[in-house]
């Protein structure tokens, strides 16, 4: 698939929890953010949509069902926990779009998919963690909705790098494209 002429910079969850290592969700990406940073600003600097999701539960959880009650270290992202708390090298500025989601995809149970064709975008570039959860679930959506899915390589990241690497491949066999850092700046800084 070929990258559109409207696309919007996603960045998801960049939280805390994911660079704390008392946080069992934990997972030592710091080159990930750092990189979806300089794509943060290279977006900015040409007037692509930004657009970051986050995640956040009242105590129990409810919001998020049995995804939730699956997995024991959302409980970093209940209303108050500051693991839930976006990082200091990725605070939304104003402009910035922020979605709240409670299960892996940016897509499922959001307004994402209406405000992108709202805005006549036709390409995500895909960012955050964790590749084997979140990333790969709003991938596959963004491709299920009608966009093109451009995940970039550098800035994504999981706990695992077996886990990371097995779910780029199987992403980039089936719903998406995989770019690295510099062709995505490239790609943006071309339109």
């Amino acid at each position: 698939m070929k990258p559109g002429k409207r696309p919007a910079l996603l960045l998801i969850d960049f939280a805390r929890a994911y660079f704390d290592k008392a946080s069992p969700l934990y997972a030592g990406v710091e080159s990930a953010r750092a990189s979806a940073a300089r794509l943060r600003d290279a977006a900015r600097a040409a007037g692509i949509p930004v657009i970051f999701t986050r995640v956040e539960y009242s105590p129990g959880g409810h919001e998020g069902g049995r995804f939730y009650q699956k997995i024991a270290a959302l409980k970093c992202f209940e209303t108050g926990n500051p693991l839930g708390d976006f990082t200091p090298e990725l605070e939304p500025l104003p402009g910035d779009e922020v979605m709240t989601k409670y299960y892996p995809s940016a897509f499922f149970g959001t307004a994402l998919a209406s405000q992108l064709v709202a805005r006549s975008i036709d390409t995500l570039i895909i960012t955050g963690l964790s590749t084997s959860g979140c990333v790969r679930a709003s991938s596959v959506d963004a491709l299920c909705n009608g966009f093109i899915p451009l995940v970039v390589t550098d800035a994504v990241g999981d706990r695992d790098a077996r886990v990371h690497e097995a779910n780029l491949f199987d992403l980039g066999a089936k719903t998406a494209e995989l770019v690295g850092e510099e062709a995505a700046l490239a790609y943006i800084n071309g339109l």
